[in-house]
């Protein structure tokens, strides 16, 4: 209920300010043009509602939320793009110390001047709507590791995080993801969370995952998200109880011996957010039991905050989602809000770094400049 408010609320900001540009650039005729921007933000705000009943079918969902989607995210490109041309002219105005002229908004200039802009941003709703969002690429980092032993030198590790299996992203493109990532041949896959998000696969989707154990020589190695626990717990639990895959609840696994022994830990995910930081510390202890000082270790957790419980324990590397990079972005840098401290690629804290991985799939259907990826981090020595 809380996020159907949320997202309602942002619709009325997109309507609002809607009603205030279309009137700069096409003076009364811009109310003519609102009224239907406010019948499909009505209906819009229907459509989130309905949409994201977690009863709803697949096929129904992806329908209503895609539709949605593709309307807000066209408001949004139009408002930034008629709200700087308007401050362009502003500021024009005020340079060349004269009136300013009112034709960009009241004249037939302003019509082709709005239905251009009108049509880019339609090209990137649908762009980011249907092309990038499925424009799976790879990527390779090395990560430094200071007495790195013999056997670790050179070790791969594969990280997914955020399918959302469900509306829009079905178990065939699961098992295409996974291929393509055997395919780079890595010695462990990692799977940060937000994975099951669907009840009605989470069983099949279990018996996919644990198929592919043979393909990945040291194990696949999992921890759960925050969409876990609203699709449910008890049935995970029951997904996992008879498979190969490492499902780590504030736990740990000796991956390989060697002078430097490597182990991956993995914490819970703290749905209590007023508690987020005494849990955070709680679980960080409790996955961290048993690991000897002069081990490598790999934290695997949903929420990037972890970073500073992991840095406590010198942990190497903390592999985490959660944000999915924003989503929307432009070569790299995020451009939403700084909702989370931690939003995409590399940060650090001490000796511990984090990768904050920008997700496979999505509940919210578009990606612009943030494209889905495999991530490879590759061990090597100092």
């Amino acid at each position: 209920m809380g996020f159907i408010v949320v997202a309602a609320g942002f619709v009325v900001f997109l309507n609002v300010a809607m009603y205030i540009l279309l009137r700069s650039f096409l003076g009364k005729q811009g109310k003519k043009v609102h009224r239907l921007c406010l019948i499909l933000n009505l209906l819009s705000i229907i459509g989130i509602g309905v949409g994201f009943k977690p009863e709803q079918a697949v096929e129904v969902t992806a329908v209503i939320i895609q539709s949605v989607t593709i309307w807000l995210m066209l408001q949004i490109f139009l408002i930034v793009l008629l709200a700087a041309i308007w401050m362009g002219k502003f500021f024009f105005t005020l340079l060349a110390k004269r009136r300013a002229t009112l034709i960009f908004f009241s004249t037939n200039i302003g019509r082709y001047v709005v239905a251009v802009m009108a049509a880019v941003a339609l090209g990137l709703s649908l762009y980011g709507s249907f092309v990038e969002r499925h424009e799976l690429h790879t990527v390779e980092y090395t990560v430094p590791v200071e007495g790195l032993g013999e056997r670790l030198e050179g070790y791969r590790i594969a990280q997914l995080s955020d399918v959302h299996l469900g509306s829009f992203y079905s178990l065939d493109d699961f098992q295409q993801l996974l291929e393509k990532t055997a395919a780079e041949q890595p010695d462990v896959l990692v799977v940060t969370g937000d994975v099951f998000d669907n009840a009605s696969m989470t069983m099949q989707a279990a018996r996919l995952l644990d198929s592919y154990s043979d393909r990945f020589p040291q194990g696949i190695y999992y921890c759960r998200g925050n969409h876990e626990y609203l699709r449910g717990i008890p049935l995970l639990e029951i997904a996992l109880q008879d498979k190969r895959i490492h499902n780590l609840v504030n736990s740990n696994v000796l991956v390989l011996e060697d002078s430097r022994p490597l182990y991956i830990a993995g914490v819970d995910y703290p749905m209590q957010r007023e508690q987020f930081d005494y849990l955070a510390e709680a679980y960080t202890k409790k996955a961290m039991e048993g690991v000897p000082d002069n081990a490598v270790k790999i934290l695997l957790a949903h929420h990037p905050d972890f970073l500073k419980n992991a840095a406590e324990y010198n942990a190497e590397l903390v592999l985490s989602g959660h944000t999915h990079g924003g989503q929307l972005g432009f070569e790299g840098m995020p451009l939403v809000p700084p909702v989370f401290e931690y939003l995409r690629g590399w940060y650090s804290q001490g000796a511990t770094r984090l990768y904050v991985h920008p997700g496979n799939g999505s509940w919210f259907p578009f990606r612009l400049g943030c494209q889905p990826e495999i991530a490879i981090f590759t061990l090597h020595g100092r």
